[in-house]
């Protein structure tokens, strides 16, 4: 019997703690819960960090959270197999916010990358304070000059808004996959995109992951470092500015 996982940072990545039900535990120890703020790790972002503080008073602190055998089921690994919370139990999780905000900030920046480098993506990963995009294009990039271009979108405070397609709407639409090696959440019946500026004038894109809600909160940027990876891949990395941190 299938079972619904509700997952309440789609609906409001700015959650920090939330009641939930321990519904499974399972064979490595890893908590399973009826609905999660944790993100779990998928599509280059790592997955969250915190705490279930459970009735008695102790606290099991949560390592990572990773995704089950299909990407609804999230998986919470304790830090420490010794403090295990009991099938039906209610417990209060608490975000590691800080950790979680800087991610927040990276992968929108990532997403202001993507829409400033007219080249398909062939990689990623993000960090808390830097992270990296690889594109499928034959020269480099006036490092400079795309600082100038990121910092100028997050000066501009575009908003940053999602909205649902279906699986239906995205396949008539190939356009707005831009990522060659991660495809996009698809197979629930419905897609999730993440819109950046009014009408989408700055990015629009089909993304599972936590962002901020407007670009001015994503702090200075700097484009650090532009490597050739190969004749057609070239890797930018991106870090959050000395100061915005």
């Amino acid at each position: 019997m299938s079972r619904v996982f509700r997952k309440l940072f789609l609906e409001d990545a700015y959650l920090t703690e939330t009641a939930a039900k321990v519904v499974e535990i399972n064979d490595r120890g890893g908590i399973i819960l009826d609905q999660t703020i944790f993100y779990g790790t998928s599509g280059g972002q790592p997955g969250d960090t915190g705490k279930l503080q459970r009735a008695n008073g102790s606290v099991i602190e949560i390592a990572t959270t990773v995704c089950g055998q299909n990407k609804e089921e999230l998986i919470l690994v304790p830090a420490s197999p010794d403090n295990l919370p009991e099938i039906g139990e209610s417990v209060t999780a608490e975000l590691d916010w800080d950790r979680r905000h800087r991610l927040m900030r990276m992968h929108t920046a990532l997403h202001l990358l993507c829409a400033s480098v007219p080249f398909p993506v062939t990689g990623g990963q993000i960090g808390t304070t830097e992270s990296r995009l690889d594109f499928d294009m034959p020269e480099s990039m006036d490092r400079e000059a795309l600082t100038l271009r990121l910092n100028t979108l997050v000066a501009e405070n575009h908003p940053v808004s999602q909205r649902w397609i279906d699986d239906a709407e995205l396949e008539a639409q190939p356009e707005l996959i831009r990522t060659m090696s991660v495809k996009p959440p698809m197979g629930s019946g419905k897609v999730r995109l993440v819109s950046i500026g009014e009408n989408d004038e700055i990015d629009l894109q089909p993304c599972g992951g936590t962002h901020v809600r407007a670009t001015g909160e994503i702090g200075a940027l700097e484009v650090y470092k532009i490597e050739n990876k190969g004749k057609q891949n070239r890797r930018i990395r991106v870090r959050l500015a000395e100061g915005a941190v």
